[in-house]
């Protein structure tokens, strides 16, 4: 699933596109960006409060499609710009991160065992 699916989907607003063809095959939630840095997966979706650009320096470096930023924080305008040089989908939600990574991960996996790593 793109992020503009994801969107669609998930009633999120999309601020940057990403790439067309990355595909979000899982989701990540952290606020910590060193802790996105040394676990989050390759295609995954961060899910985050994070609204800045150093929040696409660390996704652009742990092959995330998207980030998805929660509480409908605004996008600050250097965040879009740097995540549209990266190729980094940015999208937006009113959702808190609890809401959006069960939301996100329902879409992705459909029941609560599917997908889920230990």
């Amino acid at each position: 699933m793109n992020a503009s699916a994801l969107a669609s989907a998930l009633n999120m607003k999309v601020v940057c596109p990403g790439k067309d063809n990355a595909e979000i095959t899982c989701g990540y939630t952290s606020d910590l960006l060193s802790d996105v840095m040394a676990n989050a997966e390759d295609g995954c979706a961060l899910i985050t409060i994070q609204a800045h650009v150093n929040t696409i320096a660390v996704s652009s470096l742990a092959g995330a499609a998207a980030v998805v930023v929660c509480h409908g924080h605004a996008v600050p305008d250097d965040m879009a710009e740097a995540a549209r040089r990266e190729g980094v989908a940015v999208l937006q939600t009113e959702h808190n991160q609890f809401n959006a990574s069960f939301l996100v991960y329902r879409l992705l996996f459909g029941t609560a065992d599917d997908g889920l790593k230990k």
